[in-house]
């Protein structure tokens, strides 16, 4: 059964403390009243974040303009939405999705219920899932929604941990977790078994007698971007395809403006808030909609963009993106003629969550809660560096910070009790931060740091693989073969294995066989090999299906537990110079 759900007005901010909006900060909002033709006008005001990640505290510096910008954290966005609220008291609050997920220790080692219990407080109306919702399958999506203790972790205390907050914090977000009090959207998103949509397809806000319908979504290559085995039974479907189904459903109900919260984007150009030359899948699928639809609200690609695109009838439509982690907010006004509930106009920019605000308390509280129950476990020291280790690739597609990993992931598992291995794969996009040298600490790396870098709590995998799905793998890296890539995707691969691949080469052909190596001798097409992966790629993620048929799978440890491990043998660690994969012209 397909569900929808409806939500009266919002009056105002949840959150105490209201103030007058500084006019330094927004531009000038329309009149709520009156539209530019005369006729009588509702205006609302609709406050977007995506990419929120869990980012409770105030993350890295945002770069704008070339310059680096301190922005962020839970208190303080909580701080510029309460004026944004204070300007229009008609307001909605949305994400488009990855609130949660790749977090930081302070939320991830908790089950990412602070960011739940933080978006609470906050107010948040609606999040359209996105990929990162489903790193941990469907049943723990579910519960982030209705509430409970995670069934293993509570009494390792990584659950509902709220004899550990204050009085002030458990007297608002409860004795137990309870679960978002905002609704989940997911449109294309489809249970295979009951042929119902795992949440509702989307939500209903209501001002001044007059409706506005919000289509929330994920894009439909979720499946090859978390684990598979997490979302088997579920089936993503195409986003223009299922927004225009909707349309008509939501028309018949009276409703005139129509928003969509997609998880998926562009990259643009032409500063924070143009869309010059902007490539990537969110203007094809614009580019299909219904000209109906009145707002896209985007993320994914944590980008920044407010600007027009044309629909499936070639009329300018705006599209958003703020960005990631909080660090930015949309401002966006909608206009509808209060007659006919129609959108007239339509509005937005992409606002700096500077620190030159006051705070929310609550917020704030809530924060310092959990940063005090992360601490023992983030502080601890597990190993030191001489340098940066860096993820940005070379023209190859390698990085020292990629081959630090899979260095770490191949000596965990070398031994026949852990596998066996011979060669480590590991993929560019489970690196998430990089390990910043940094004089005053001597190098040191504590756990959060290194928790930064490998958030997902991954397992090592390993199995067998002959020399000729080897040289299969690698040309997976690459569009076009088979299931073709977006872009070049390059596995991080161990010390020892080695290969060239020839950027003019044919899909499926740009690796040369003679060219892969271990230990500097030609792998055979016809020998077996054992090779480990985390657990996410084992089961195909990112479209690295060859590894799927891997033989004598076994799990191993924890791909953060091999990380931490190497670091205590062979601290400090020197980054070396990437030369394992070679880049052809």
């Amino acid at each position: 059964m397909t569900h929808h759900i409806i939500v009266r007005i919002l009056a105002a901010s949840t959150l105490s403390g209201a103030s007058l909006i500084s006019a330094a900060r927004l531009y000038a909002a329309p009149d709520p009243t009156v539209a530019s033709d005369g006729k009588p006008a509702i205006a609302v005001k609709i406050i977007a974040i995506n990419d929120f990640h869990g980012n409770l505290r105030p993350p890295g510096d945002l770069m704008l303009n070339g310059a680096p910008v301190s922005a962020g954290g839970a208190a303080h966005l909580a701080g510029h939405v309460r004026e944004l609220r204070a300007a229009n008291p008609d307001n909605v609050l949305v994400s488009a999705g990855d609130l949660i997920g790749a977090s930081p220790l302070i939320s991830a080692n908790f089950q990412d219920e602070p960011t739940i219990e933080a978006m609470n407080l906050l107010g948040l109306d609606f999040n359209a899932v996105g990929n990162h919702e489903f790193d941990e399958g469907r049943d723990e999506l579910l519960r982030m929604q209705r509430g409970g203790c995670h069934p293993r972790l509570e009494r390792a205390g990584r659950s509902c941990r709220e004899k550990g907050l204050s009085p002030m914090i458990r007297s608002k977000v409860g004795r137990k977790f309870k679960g978002a009090d905002f609704r989940f959207l997911a449109a294309n998103v489809f249970d295979r078994k009951s042929g119902g949509t795992l949440f509702p397809v989307y939500g209903v806000k209501q001002f001044h007698g007059r409706k506005i319908g919000f289509i929330g979504l994920t894009l439909k290559d979720t499946p090859k971007l978390v684990k598979p085995s997490g979302v088997k039974d579920l089936e993503f479907r195409d986003e223009a395809d299922t927004v225009n189904a909707l349309v008509p459903v939501l028309r018949s109900q009276g409703i005139e403006a129509i928003v969509v919260l997609i998880h998926e984007g562009g990259h643009p150009g032409g500063g924070p808030d143009g869309c010059a030359g902007i490539s990537g899948p969110i203007a094809g699928i614009v580019r299909r909609l219904d000209p109906e639809v009145d707002l896209v609200v985007s993320g994914h690609t944590h980008e920044t963009y407010a600007c027009r695109l044309p629909n499936a009838a070639g009329e300018p439509v705006l599209v958003t993106s703020a960005h990631d982690y909080g660090r930015l907010v949309s401002d966006i006004d909608l206009v509808l003629d209060a007659k006919t509930g129609e959108v007239i106009s339509t509005a937005a920019r992409n606002l700096v969550v500077s620190r030159d605000i006051r705070p929310e308390p609550l917020l704030t509280r809530l924060v310092e809660d959990y940063g005090r129950l992360s601490r023992p476990i983030e502080e601890r020291i597990v190993g030191r560096i001489t340098a940066t280790f860096s993820r940005t690739p070379n023209e190859a597609g390698e990085s020292a910070l990629g081959d630090l990993i899979a260095d770490a992931q191949l000596e965990a598992t070398r031994s026949r009790r852990y596998g066996g291995a011979a060669i480590a794969f590991m993929n560019s996009g489970g690196m998430r931060a990089d390990f910043s040298y940094a004089p005053g600490k001597k190098g040191r790396v504590s756990y959060r740091e290194a928790f930064d870098v490998q958030p997902f709590g991954g397992t090592l995998v390993t199995m067998t693989l002959t020399g000729a799905q080897i040289e299969q793998l690698l040309e997976q890296q690459f569009p076009g073969c088979p299931n073709g890539q977006p872009a070049n995707r390059i596995l991080q691969v161990s010390a020892g294995f080695e290969y060239a691949w020839n950027a003019g080469g044919k899909a499926c052909d740009k690796v040369d066989p003679a060219s892969i190596r271990l230990g500097g001798k030609p792998i055979a097409a016809g020998k077996i090999y054992r090779i480990v992966t985390n657990d996410f790629l084992a089961d195909g993620g990112d479209g690295f299906t060859m590894f799927t048929q891997g033989a004598n799978r076994m799990a191993a440890l924890l791909e953060l537990s091999a990380l931490e491990r190497y670091f205590g043998r062979h601290s400090p660690l020197t980054p070396g110079t990437p030369r394992r994969i070679i880049r052809l012209p």
